[in-house]
């Protein structure tokens, strides 16, 4: 948790520290990112970091959980957006097509994610993903509970399976288009979001029988 130094400072600073360390832990990860990298590009002294935050882990945990609550309350927000009359399967359609066009328009996000998912520090990694987990499956598991009491996932589906699922969907088609050696099968690398859309038909189909009502 930042100190309340963080909170006093002026809203435009705040901004600038997170954007400069989003883009270097983004680029470099939490054991090579730069703390003196993103104090200069920034614009602060290094000492200010510490007057923010107790650590470097804490920084680095307070930047990925940033990270994730504006990812998350903006596919909230694209999610309000679509049409809940038609199919569960269409509705699941358009909520991945929308998380992989924010992930192809948001740089900064879309490298934060992948810190998260590539770091090579158990502990640190532990700390990361339990949070963003967290962000994603408090949007999953009600959104999935509503479409099952309307009849569109079968009563005795397993929704704590289709959530587990789609903790691993979600990184996997943020990051395979952007990053080498991550999709061996579907082969996303350098599609565009309108070129994935084939692939998550694909996928959904795959899942379906997870979810499909019984005729």
């Amino acid at each position: 948790m930042p100190t309340s130094t963080w909170f006093r400072l002026n809203v435009a600073k705040r901004e600038r520290v997170l954007e400069v360390a989003m883009r270097e832990f983004g680029d470099h990860g939490y054991s090579t990112g730069s703390l003196n990298t993103i104090a200069r590009e920034a614009g602060i002294a290094k000492g200010s970091l510490f007057q923010y935050f107790s650590d470097k882990l804490e920084f680095f945990a307070f930047v990925c959980d940033e990270t994730s609550r504006r990812i998350r309350e903006e596919m909230e927000r694209r999610i309000a957006r679509l049409d809940f009359e038609q199919s569960f399967e269409e509705w699941l359609f358009d909520v991945l097509c929308e998380w992989t066009e924010y992930m192809a328009d948001h740089p900064l996000e879309r490298a934060v994610t992948a810190a998260t998912n590539f770091e090579l520090d158990n502990a640190v990694r532990s700390v990361v993903r339990d949070t963003a987990n967290q962000h994603y499956l408090q949007v999953l598991h009600p959104t999935f509970e509503l479409w099952q009491e309307r009849g569109d996932i079968r009563e005795d589906a397993d929704l704590e399976v289709m959530a587990t699922l789609m903790l691993m969907a979600l990184p996997f088609l943020a990051l395979s288009p952007y990053y080498d050696g991550l999709d061996p099968v579907m082969n996303l690398r350098g599609r565009t979001p309108a070129e994935q859309r084939p692939v998550i038909r694909q996928l959904i189909a795959g899942l379906r029988p997870l979810f499909a009502p019984i005729k």
